[in-house]
């Protein structure tokens, strides 16, 4: 697995592991809270028929540095622009899944002649009235994150990560959990992972208006993959991002919980060939 070396800024000699396959079009694939690079592995292949596919290990993630920093959605996009830099891509399209999603439109946001095309996932965005669940909430707290994290342990991870599953299928939550465990459940992975989620509710909090606003003259073709049954990120949010972006278009997706590249990937992964790299994009 290949790794880079960040430079510039907050960023500053931060150490990035990617998976990259293909030729074309580039295409970075941006994980969600407590995923990884290789949680795209069945989405990967299909896109790269067409288009050079990065997926990255966001920092705090996977197996990439995970410094003691402000884990905010500013700080994951300023990665993601060195991420860029460092491979010498002009522009990219990018597909985010759940908080990956709002890492992909802080960027989108912030460096809009750098994004090509942009894919939400099962995605939470700021600014659109989400509020996360009890469990989460919990974690959030100093003190009780720490003492619930070192109580932690793979089954309970399992159980955890069925829930967000319609139809949860064994294998493949076996694998997002047990995938390089060791990295990313130590006590640095763990220390980033409740960084990240009390850093970004500064942004869905304080911030929510502000992300709204700005959204809302966001020229960028936007494609959103919902599932109707995703109780981690309820279809109603995924209605009212659709409504704020001025050129998005939904997929639905019926018997589908949080991880629809996952449920349904032949769907998905047909979406996404034909949004990325075919023409015209749906507006």
């Amino acid at each position: 697995m290949p790794e880079l070396q960040l430079r510039g800024g907050e960023v500053d000699g931060l150490r990035l592991n990617y998976v990259v396959e293909g030729r074309g079009p580039a295409v970075i694939l941006v994980h969600g809270l407590g995923g990884f690079a290789e949680s795209w592995r069945h989405n990967i292949r299909p896109l790269a028929g067409r288009a050079t596919v990065y997926a990255l290990d966001l920092p705090g993630f996977g197996d990439s540095a995970k410094p003691r920093t402000r884990y905010r959605l500013a700080y994951f996009a300023g990665a993601l622009r060195s991420f860029m830099d460092g491979l010498g891509l002009a522009q990219a399209s990018l597909v985010g899944h759940s908080l990956g999603g709002a890492v992909s439109v802080t960027y989108a946001l912030t460096h809009p002649s750098r994004v090509e095309r942009l894919a939400l996932v099962g995605a939470v965005i700021p600014g659109c009235g989400y509020r996360p669940s009890w469990i989460y909430r919990l974690m959030a707290l100093r003190g009780i994150g720490e003492a619930l994290s070192l109580g932690g342990c793979a089954t309970l991870y399992k159980t955890a990560l069925a829930r967000c599953f319609h139809a949860p299928d064994r294998q493949e939550i076996d694998f997002f959990v047990d995938h390089r465990y060791a990295a990313r459940t130590d006590a640095a992975a763990r220390a980033a992972y409740l960084a990240t989620l009390r850093d970004v509710r500064i942004d869905f909090e304080t911030h929510a208006k502000d992300y709204r606003r700005a959204m809302a003259t966001l020229e960028l073709p936007v494609l959103l993959i919902h599932g109707r049954q995703d109780h981690v990120v309820h279809r109603e949010h995924c209605a009212e991002v659709a409504a704020v972006l001025r050129h998005a278009a939904v997929r639905w997706v019926d018997a589908c919980g949080h991880f629809p590249q996952i449920e349904h990937v032949d769907a998905v992964n047909a979406w996404l060939v034909d949004f990325l790299v075919g023409r015209p994009a749906p507006r």
